[in-house]
């Protein structure tokens, strides 16, 4: 009798291991996010900083950032793969997040890198602002931004040269974060 109770004991745990394997890559841990949020910090030499908060809708994801120490004119704004900012020049952060092998383009281009928010445009005193929603990237899945990093580039984004936009070097940095949860 023991022994049938330690075998189905195991056997319970195991079909609720196995259960676990197969329903968080569905769901995922992060399936109930509604906000993240991204404290952009200087590269090196830079003076770049402030926040990204990223807010799921129903039309897809709203962007709002607001950042500082720029200089005036437009700088590329993009999703990397990795929310590591250690290294000084930000390259630890990876190349544009692009989980469909898709070549460079414009936000409002449907053959693009998720990763590819355009441009956010600095006035005279070196700050920016900008706000849109965006239908490609998502709090929660395969397109999910949560860990993912946000780069600032020195330059405007040309939106077309492969496979970063000839943005220039990286300016500022900073790691998306769950901000809330639904």
């Amino acid at each position: 009798m023991e022994s049938k109770l330690k075998i189905s004991i195991f056997s319970t745990c195991k079909i609720i291991l196995l259960a676990m394997l197969f329903i968080q890559p569905i769901f995922g841990q992060d399936a109930k996010v509604k906000e993240a949020v991204c404290e952009i910090s200087p590269t090196e030499g830079s003076k770049v900083k402030g926040t990204v908060s990223f807010t799921q809708t129903a039309e897809g994801v709203k962007v709002v950032a607001d950042l500082s120490g720029l200089t005036p004119g437009k700088h590329g704004f993009h999703i990397h793969e990795f929310g590591d900012c250690s290294a000084p020049d930000g390259s630890s952060a990876g190349g544009h997040f692009n989980p469909d092998h898709k070549d460079h383009g414009a936000p409002m281009d449907t053959i693009r890198h998720a990763g590819d928010l355009g441009n956010i445009t600095a006035d005279a005193s070196g700050n920016a602002h900008m706000e849109f929603t965006d239908k490609m990237i998502s709090l929660s899945g395969e397109n999910s931004i949560i860990n993912k990093g946000v780069i600032v580039h020195q330059k405007v984004d040309d939106l077309k040269t492969q496979p970063t936009g000839d943005a220039g070097a990286r300016a500022g940095c900073g790691k998306i974060v769950v901000k809330k949860k639904m």
